[in-house]
């Protein structure tokens, strides 16, 4: 009777066996073929962006060797197709339209293309940047209000062109008569420990001549600190690094890709 029993017992755990091999082997091979798409898959997404992303940058390179040679109309449209297109590249080539428009002394449109590429970039370094060339291209006909409403939030400690940025509201301020709260900004640059030594002499001479109630030539410095240090277009992704006003360091390069 043991040996009947131990018998059937053995016939139980290998039908037992048997059953838990036909659930389990498909299972298995479904997942591991799961396992095996999704790898590929990544792989595939992760090749496209790359040929998309290197495609871009020949791209934006080519755009600027066009535009270096002085054909300005066709490096504009060349920056279009990158613009449109969106990607890592977008906000620099929007940026280099802006500055086409701006040697062409067209300050709105350049002002309107800045707008686009501040709000295309996810990064600080671009986005203020261009926020800051807007501000700039419209400095001489924007409303203070409105250059207030662009350049105050820049100006907040942190931000990557915080001292540029409230130089820049300083001679708004002043151009439009309120010249109380351009020396305050003046004063500000001055005493912060991260102002460049050009840009703090160059607001001391301002608050000097503000003293002084000499109109005429705070007139002429506030126009000759406007175009004093003007915010380079970013070069080329992978060239050396760029030089924001008054020689502080930027690593301009396209954000990845989303």
């Amino acid at each position: 009777m043991v040996d009947v029993f131990s018998e059937v017992d053995e016939q139980l755990r290998a039908e037992r066996l048997r059953s838990f091999l036909r659930t389990a082997v498909p299972t298995f091979i479904a997942t591991a073929v799961l396992c095996v798409i999704a790898v590929v898959v990544v792989w595939g997404v992760q090749a496209y962006q790359a040929n998309q992303s290197a495609k871009a940058s020949q791209a934006y390179q080519d755009a600027l060797d066009t535009e270096a040679k002085g054909d300005e109309a066709a490096a504009f449209q060349m920056y279009d197709g990158l613009a449109q297109h969106g990607g890592p590249y977008q906000a620099l080539a929007l940026m280099q339209q802006g500055g086409i428009r701006v040697d062409q002394n067209k300050p709105a449109e350049a002002a309107a293309l800045f707008d686009k590429a501040a709000a295309a970039s996810k990064s600080p370094l671009i986005s203020d940047m261009a926020a800051l060339k807007s501000a700039y291209a419209q400095l001489d006909t924007a409303p203070l209000a409105q250059m207030e409403a662009k350049l105050s939030p820049l100006t907040a400690a942190g931000r990557p062109y915080h001292i540029q940025a409230r130089e820049a509201l300083a001679m708004a301020r002043l151009g439009a008569g309120q010249t109380a709260a351009a020396k305050a900004d003046l004063v500000a640059i001055s005493l912060l420990q991260d102002t460049p030594d050009t840009a703090r002499q160059r607001a001391q001479a301002v608050i000097a001549l503000i003293d002084s109630g000499s109109g005429a030539g705070l007139k002429k410095l506030e126009q000759a600190a406007r175009t004093a240090a003007p915010i380079p277009l970013p070069q080329a992704p992978g060239g050396a690094g760029q030089q924001a006003p008054d020689g502080a360091p930027v690593q301009v390069q396209p954000e990845a890709a989303q």
